[in-house]
């Protein structure tokens, strides 16, 4: 089915812009007649879909979550108000700030404006709405509550953005004392320790172990520094070499989860995510084999999602949910009895919700903990690496003053 961009008149001087698919053109002007305008101009238009636009991906790819929480917020709100989807897409192009999500907001709403929904117009987007957002408005538009489920969609992107503010708030610091403190340390071993150790040379004096080992290391960084460069690069390229191949993936996510402290936080945080996630989708009536589907593609670690595919083929054999997460050494035990209990009680969703909340709450105290531990880890390394660089530097200048003496 292709898509055509049409300009008619519908009265003597109102004229109208809009877009809509049809087979071919004869069909395209066949239902712009029966909107009752006359055409001026008909084209067919040059897709914008996920499968036909690899650049538009890339350019909107820069959209953040706080934009698209702040445009489900405002839809939910101009919806509630009783504007069409039209016009509040209208609005919401012209309140937007950021020129690639403008670009986006114009595509959905001339594909609304031929009368298709909204559900299919986000799609045509998949890197700004994701496939747990496109399934839900899908269900709110079935079941007629719309506002209701963009409501519901803004919080669960305000919290998502909340938990992503925290942890990135909390890493600020450490990230921030990491760089200063290597920056100082290369600034020390490329210029100031080989001046000082050219002096040291001209006196003649055989020059202490400690000092000795540093400046063979101040002579690598700064004649071979092209060479460490290119020996991290390498590791990092290969590294992200294994990470493309599923099992290399699975292999290094697997490492994170067993990883003291971080592993913890990580873990906490996708079953947050996946226990807020299918709450969400279970609660606006989309069926449990699409639920735990969407579910999956929103999971990080590919070590728990393959958890989740497990229990989605139990599932659809006709097991439950709790009995498809049994034995599993990645959900804990706790997750699975809550899980439990809401089947048998006919509430999961409610269940899957307590489960968010106690990861959501367990997730900032590792967050916490994990700082804790952190900032002075760090304190203590850059202390130890600067302490040994200054005592290198200053116990030549100890020996040659006990000589003088």
């Amino acid at each position: 089915m292709a898509r055509f961009v049409y300009e008619a008149k519908k009265g003597p001087k109102d004229v109208v812009r809009g877009a809509l698919s049809a087979d071919n053109k004869a069909s395209a002007i066949q239902k712009i007649a029966q909107m009752g305008y006359f055409i001026m101009s008909l084209e067919e238009a040059e897709e914008v879909s996920s499968s036909g636009d690899k650049a538009a991906g890339a350019v909107f790819a820069r959209i953040s979550l706080k934009d698209l929480a702040d445009f489900t917020r405002q839809l939910s709100d101009l919806l509630e108000a009783g504007l069409t989807i039209v016009k509040a897409l209208d609005l919401l192009h012209n309140q937007t700030t950021n020129k690639k999500f403008k670009r986006v907001i114009t595509d959905i709403r001339e594909f609304c404006v031929g009368g298709s929904p909204l559900s299919e117009a986000l799609r045509r987007h998949p890197k700004v709405f994701s496939d747990l957002y496109v399934s839900m408005i899908r269900s709110g538009e079935t079941g007629g509550a719309l506002e209701k489920i963009l409501k519901r969609l803004s919080d669960f992107s305000e919290k998502q953005l909340d938990i992503q503010t925290k942890i990135r708030t909390a890493l600020a610091y450490p990230i921030l004392m990491s760089v200063v403190g290597l920056a100082t340390i290369v600034v020390l071993m490329t210029f100031v320790i080989p001046k000082m150790m050219v002096m040291f040379a001209d006196l003649g004096q055989a020059l202490p172990l400690p000092t000795q080992i540093l400046l063979a290391i101040s002579n690598a960084v700064k004649n071979y520094w092209w060479a460490i460069a290119l020996a991290v690069f390498a590791a990092g390229a290969f590294l992200a070499k294994i990470y493309a191949t599923p099992d290399g993936r699975l292999a290094i996510d697997d490492v994170k989860l067993k990883a003291p402290v971080f592993g913890q936080l990580s873990m906490k945080v996708e079953i947050a995510r996946f226990a807020r996630t299918l709450a969400t989708l279970l609660e606006n009536g989309v069926p449990i084999l699409e639920s735990l589907k969407v579910t999956a593609e929103t999971i990080n670690n590919t070590v728990i999602k393959a958890e989740i595919d497990k229990a989605f083929e139990a599932v659809r054999e006709g097991s439950s949910l709790a009995n498809g997460f049994s034995g599993s050494t990645v959900i804990p035990p706790a997750v699975v009895n809550m899980i439990a209990i809401g089947e048998e009680a006919g509430h999961l969703e409610r269940s899957l919700s307590k489960v968010a909340q106690t990861y959501d709450r367990e997730s900032d105290e590792a967050v916490k903990i994990m700082m804790s531990l952190l900032e002075p880890v760090l304190i203590l390394t850059l202390g130890i690496v600067v302490g040994f660089i200054v005592i290198s530097m200053l116990l030549p200048i100890f020996e040659i003053n006990f000589m003088m003496r």
